[in-house]
């Protein structure tokens, strides 16, 4: 599915549904579950099916269940790291810059970002996207389409049951190119850049990239 074809507000929507299935699960998902099965089902199918498929195993758990396996596949795999400037930059310093660049780019659409989630997770990056910033959201994702796609296929072949959602929000997105496809082998062959120095020179405490246990993302509007 191109993204051309999709309605916006049909866009938002898949983007928001993948935003609260992509972050840390609590009591929050399983009191909208039924919302977003609704959504799931409105949704195409290529996009929405997948969703519908994720929500049926989030009923099969427990929320102790489900918060372990999330831990474990997000928290414990660089390889599957829902920070999307890993992917591109490692832990290098060059990262440090990318982090500010996306808060700055938050900022400049008049949005703040909680102070306790970093601004490249991909449940953040959805969230925004689905704010009425879907032009910037888009471009966001797709200029880190290789790691997303790296993600999704290690996901798929591990099993993991994300790996869904991952599917859902690559159907939002253009299909790959063959510069992305490169990208993709290179980082399959080599990974994430490595660095032996730390990023503190470069950015703020907050945006050192050693993993946490993202919760659920809040980005809020700055007041004018």
């Amino acid at each position: 599915m191109k993204t051309g074809k999709m309605d916006p507000a049909v866009r938002a929507a898949a983007w928001q549904a993948q935003s609260l299935l992509l972050g840390y699960p609590d009591e929050t998902l399983h009191r909208n579950l039924g919302l977003l099965g609704t959504v799931a089902g409105t949704l195409p199918p290529p996009v929405g099916d997948p969703l519908a498929r994720f929500l049926a195993h989030v009923q099969r758990s427990s929320l102790f269940e489900l918060a372990a396996d999330y831990v474990a596949t997000f928290d414990h795999r660089k390889r599957f790291s829902p920070y999307l400037t890993y992917f591109a930059y490692g832990d290098t310093r060059k990262r440090g810059v990318a982090l500010l660049r996306f808060k700055q780019t938050y900022q400049a659409a008049g949005l703040r970002l909680s102070d306790e989630e970093l601004p490249d997770h991909l449940s953040v990056v959805l969230e925004f996207a689905a704010s009425g910033h879907a032009d910037t959201g888009l471009r966001l994702l797709t200029e880190h389409r290789a790691g997303l796609e790296l993600m999704r296929r290690g996901l798929r072949e591990t099993g993991a049951p994300w790996a869904d959602v991952l599917d859902s929000v690559v159907a939002t997105l253009p299909a790959l190119a063959g510069r992305e496809e490169d990208a993709i082998a290179r980082l399959i062959a080599e990974g994430p850049p490595e660095e032996s120095v730390g990023l503190a020179p470069f950015a703020p405490a907050q945006y050192l990239p050693d993993p946490v246990v993202p919760g659920r993302s809040e980005v809020t509007e700055v007041p004018r």
